[in-house]
Parts: structure tokens; sequence; C-alpha cells
């Protein structure tokens, strides 16, 4: 069961005006399953996007990099502009060579040609298992009904269609106001395992309706990445495939935001950061057999890349996070952790490590006030942070993380059966 996470009730997501969801089922994946996905975009909308540092990346990460690479330095309606993306799951399309990318690309032109655009306008984006040939032909098999089930408020099929061991869809929806304007911003997103993006998510896709400069989506997109899904990590295993993209279909009546550093842009990029931040941590809450939600907080670095190293050292460690969840105090795991996170000059004297409110280890070594029952009580919780005081600096940082149980194992064990 994912920890604390339920799904978004439909009266709280918002439809973005000038997006249109379609799902259908394609045969890719089990039969009776949604597993084809079809965004459509109004003329004129500003897309940026991140993908993933696997340098095996897939089939459709490497064209999607193509494609946005074509319309580099183009204002929506001087280059061709993004109009659709296409998602399939049930199949990765990654480890598969040149056979992949002509696959990939064979299901650009079949939406492309539905819609009258260049393939080019098309963004292709895959899931499932790696090594395996992608079925390009049901893709376009299913591509008329996707198509006439696209409609605004699709949102929440479309975060059903994109799941593979997801229990939960994941899709969160706010508004506020630029200019004196109502702004909608809706994301969606998929993942519980094979997780340590190390750029963004496994499969994430965000919307406003907000007025966004071309030039901006981009550095926007980064932004959005890297306070939110380069936080998160289940198991430290980053995707073949992992993909964010960030959409403003430029249809609010407000100016036009030109600066992130401006009234608009600021206020913009923190409603946006607080969605993507609730898409990235429902993907570590639905993580593949999690029964703790943990969140690391790391203070007192030289600077926010130390800190990270060292909060990622704890997460991913498999001795602490199965200690969290048999619900063991062994919190001499932490610390050991701490110690191999590749800091040279580390001064153990310094450190300082608490559970919640429990201070447990004082200057490296265990706070005379500290006794294990209090640390029981904490590991206990289905929601844990910890904290670790380095004593270095000013920077601090935050990962966000799950345990380690029997069922992670089961999954993996069986997730192609």
């Amino acid at each position: 069961m994912p920890v604390n996470l339920v799904a978004t009730p439909a009266a709280d997501i918002h439809p973005v005006p000038g997006v249109r969801w379609g799902i259908a089922e394609a045969g890719i994946r089990k039969a009776g399953r949604k597993d084809l996905a079809v965004l459509l975009l109004d003329e004129g909308a500003s897309v940026g996007a991140v993908f993933t540092q696997n340098r095996f990346c897939a089939a459709p990460v490497q064209i999607c990099r193509e494609h946005l690479a074509k319309s580099a330095g183009k204002t929506p309606v001087q280059g061709p502009g993004i109009r659709a993306l296409l998602v399939n799951t049930g199949n990765a399309n990654a480890g598969t060579g040149v056979d992949g990318l002509s696959r990939a690309r064979a299901s650009c032109i079949a939406l492309a040609r539905e819609l009258n655009l260049a393939p080019e306008q098309v963004l292709p984006f895959s899931t499932g298992v790696i090594m395996e040939a992608l079925p390009h032909e049901r893709i376009a098999a299913g591509l008329p009904a996707a198509l006439a089930d696209a409609k605004e408020n699709n949102w929440a099929n479309a975060a059903q269609a994109i799941m593979t061991t997801d229990t939960v869809p994941k899709v969160f929806s706010g508004r506020i106001t630029l200019g004196g304007v109502a702004v909608t911003i809706t994301g969606i997103s998929k993942g519980a395992g094979m997780i340590r993006p190390n750029m963004a998510t496994m499969l994430g896709f965000m919307a406003t309706d907000a007025c966004v400069s071309q030039d901006l989506m981009v550095r926007l997109a980064k932004e959005l990445a890297e306070g939110s899904f380069n936080r998160v990590t289940v198991d430290g295993d980053t995707s073949t495939n992992d993909s964010f993209v960030v959409i403003a279909t430029n249809q609010a009546k407000h100016p036009q935001i030109t600066s992130l550093d401006s009234a608009d842009g600021q206020a913009l990029r923190v409603a946006m950061l607080g969605i993507a931040q609730k898409l990235a941590q429902a993907i570590v809450r639905d993580g593949e057999g999690a029964t703790k939600f943990i969140t690391l907080q790391v203070e007192g670095g030289k600077t926010g890349d130390e800190c990270r190293q060292v909060a990622y050292a704890i997460a991913h460690s498999p001795l602490v996070k199965t200690a969290f969840f048999a619900s063991d105090p062994n919190l001499g795991r932490i610390l050991c952790a701490v110690g191999y996170a590749g800091i040279a000059d580390l001064d153990q004297t310094k450190i300082d490590l608490y559970l919640d409110d429990v201070l447990v280890a004082k200057n490296g070594g265990r706070h005379v006030d500290y006794v294990e029952a209090d640390g029981q009580r904490v590991m206990k919780q289905s929601e844990i942070t910890v904290r670790v005081l380095l004593g270095r600096g000013a920077a601090a940082d935050t990962v966000w993380t799950c345990d380690l149980s029997y069922d992670y194992v089961k999954i993996n064990a069986d997730y192609r059966s």
C-alpha cells in the first residue's frame, strides 16, 4: 500500500485550456488495460523538457531531444512548435538499437498523419520493459480511439493510463493569480521503481495556461526538476526513459512572462514547484513495497552538492532502508553511510543526528540522553524525518526516499510475469 497517498478527487483536478488528453487501449500491455495516451496542444504553446542522464537512454528520449532541438531558439509562432505528445506503457523501447529508433519515428509519423502535422511536432514517450521491440503497429491502430477520446478534463484518466507498477494515479492541480488573471497548473507523473531520476522524473507532464516565453521554458523545466524530481529516490536506479515535460499554453490573458525573476515569474515558479514536489513525493510514497516515507535533511554542509551526496548515501543504503522497514533503530547505519558518502575532509566529531525531534548522536557519538525507546517510537511512524548536521558550513538540502521491504523484491522478481 502507498504511504499516505490517495488519488486526487476529480473536483480538485482542473483542466488546462489548450491541453487535451486522449486515452485508449492499444494492446501493448495486458488485455483490458489502457496503455496509450495522446496529449494534444493548441498552436502557440511553449514547451520545455529534461531527460534522463542514463547514457543508455531509450529511443523515445533520443527522438524527443532531436525534435526539441529542431525548434530551439524559435518562438512557437516562428517554428513548427510541439503540438502533440504520444505516450505508451508496457514497452520502454530501450536497448533496442537502430530498430527502436525506427519504431519510435514510425509512431510519431502515424500520429502526425492523423493530425496533419510534421513528425517533428510530436514527442514520443515510452515506459515498461527494456530490450523488447516496440509494437508500433498497435500504437498506430490505437490512435483513432485515443484521438476520439481527447478532451480537456481527461487528466485523471491520463494519469491512470501511464502507470506501470504504480498503485495510485498521480495527478495534482492548483490555481494562482497572475496579473489579476486566474491561471491553472496541472500535472501527472508515473513511477514506483527504478527511481533515481538524476534529472526529473520517470514520466512527468505538467501544463499551465500561463503566458511564458519559449526562451524560458527549458530553464523553467530544469529548475522545477532540480527542486523536486531530482530530490527523490526509491532504489537508486536511474531509468533509461526518464522524461519531464513542462508546457505553457499561453492562453491566460495576462502579460507574457519573459523573466522568472519578475514578480509573476517568481509566483509561477513557486506554484509550479509546489505541484512538481507533490508529484515527485507521490512517486516515493508509491515506491514499490514502500511502508515508510522518509525525509532526509542534511544541513551544515559546505555546498548543496555535498549535502545531497550525504543524503543519497543514506537513502541508497540497503541496511538503512531495511532498518526503517523493520522499525529497528539501528541508527549507527546512518552514521556509517554519512562516513562513506565521499567527503574526504569530513570531521566526524562535528556530526549531529536527529530522528524527528530525537537527538540520537551528538558530536559523532551517541547522545547521553538518547534511549532506544525514543528512536523506536519514531521508527514506527509512517512518515519520518532524518536530520544530519555536518558542522561544515551553511548549505543544506533535502532528499525524499522510502524504506525497502520484502514486497520490493517480490514486485521486481515478478515484473515480467
